[in-house]
């Protein structure tokens, strides 16, 4: 049984201040929850989430991470420098980083292996635009995302997968259940034929198109998908813990 991991992505949202106190009303939201926990913040809200989680049952994560150690490369940061304050998971290659940043799959890649090396749990977001989709492209585009994105990479079990539909997120679009739920199972083969078939059933494939406390529960119910990557419910504890907590709906 793969286990579920709903991972909040902040975003370029919340100052320290308020990174810490919205971390100290979900904690006792989730504190019995059974799956695993995560909360993304952005770089500069590290140090004080570290200290806002300390004695939770939530992990730590960060938005990005850059494939050097260390170097020239002025505004980035390295595996080493997340680690130093217990960050546990990073997203690498989120449609937003891809869109705006010049984010490509060979530099997904680089930035997935570093985190690996380092001990690090990548977050490794796929999925594809409206374009793509409406022109039958979809395969095509999530075969490219893992091949390329994910090559040289060991042990692929070691990775959580977040499949995210850029036509769906911050839209207030969603897939249905079934939509999601045969495009992840479509992700899970295509990394069998890729890596192994007992990988492939061992790699968490979230949700990430717009999950949020209304919908969590279907998406959740479907055999292949294991979690969400949630944007903006994640900015407001209830939602968050609801979706967290999607397996007592009507409980």
């Amino acid at each position: 049984m793969r286990r579920p991991i709903i991972a909040g992505n902040w975003k370029m949202n919340n100052t320290a201040k308020e990174g810490a106190a919205l971390i100290e009303a979900i904690k006792p939201l989730v504190a019995d929850a059974n799956c695993d926990v995560v909360v993304c913040v952005p770089a500069i809200d590290i140090p004080a989430a570290a200290e806002a989680l300390k004695g939770s049952n939530i992990a730590l994560g960060a938005q990005n991470v850059h494939f050097a150690p260390k170097g020239a490369y002025t505004g980035e940061i390295s595996a080493d420098m997340l680690k130093e304050y217990g960050v546990e998971y990073v997203i690498i290659g989120h449609s937003e980083r891809r869109q705006y940043f010049g984010e490509t799959d060979e530099t997904v890649n680089k930035r997935t292996l570093a985190a690996l090396s380092a001990g690090l749990t990548p977050i490794v977001c796929i999925g594809e635009t409206l374009e793509e989709r409406e022109g039958g492209k979809t395969e095509q585009v999530l075969d490219r995302q893992i091949e390329e994105g994910m090559k040289g990479i060991d042990d692929i079990s070691k990775i959580v997968i977040a499949y995210e539909p850029v036509w769906a997120i911050g839209t207030g679009r969603t897939a249905t259940a079934e939509q999601a739920n045969e495009t992840i199972g479509y992700i899970r083969k295509k990394v069998a034929s890729v890596f192994c078939p007992k990988c492939a059933e061992k790699v968490r494939i979230q949700y990430g198109g717009s999950m949020n406390a209304g919908n969590a529960a279907s998406l959740m119910a479907m055999p292949e998908i294991d979690g969400g990557l949630i944007g903006g419910a994640s900015l407001k504890a209830p939602d968050f813990a609801a979706i967290v907590h999607f397996d007592r709906e009507g409980k």
